[in-house]
């Protein structure tokens, strides 16, 4: 399990010109899931998303999490955080959960997510999406177990 975040004031997602997902103050979380993924990763993933102290506190010093701030999460299901450009120049994604089970993992880990009382805003799974957003910091960090 793969995830790119990124601490962002603001974050948008549309698909044919309308959104339907957005936050205001959180983070934006690409997801990408491999076929050896379990119940457990999404658990630990979750976790460690909610509790990582990357917000600032009132010395400017990253030291609160997204609970500590009542932030949000705008959850985008990306299969290319899986792409494979060892060898020639098109990316492959052999790696990469098969679409209807990363699909199912894709619910699994947002409603992980949602029992720590985040609000948790999500793109639609195997569209062509637009995301929008202002990075705050910035600050983006990538995780994997």
């Amino acid at each position: 399990m793969r995830v790119l975040i990124q601490r962002v004031n603001n974050a948008k997602c549309e698909v044919n010109n309308k959104i339907i997902g957005e936050i205001k103050g959180g983070l934006l979380v690409f997801v990408g899931f491999s076929e050896t993924d379990t119940l457990i990763e999404i658990k630990k993933m979750a976790k460690k998303i909610v509790n990582l102290r990357i917000f600032n506190d009132n010395d400017g010093k990253m030291n609160k999490s997204l609970q500590d701030i009542g932030g949000k999460i705008l959850s985008i299901s990306q299969f290319t955080l899986y792409a494979n450009t060892l060898k020639g120049n098109r990316p492959s994604f052999i790696d990469a959960m098969e679409p209807k089970k990363a699909n199912e993992m894709y619910d699994l880990f947002n409603k992980e997510l949602e029992k720590y009382n985040i609000l948790v805003e999500t793109g639609l799974f195997g569209e062509e999406m637009n995301i929008s957003l202002t990075n705050c910091g910035p600050v983006t960090i990538s995780l994997e177990f």
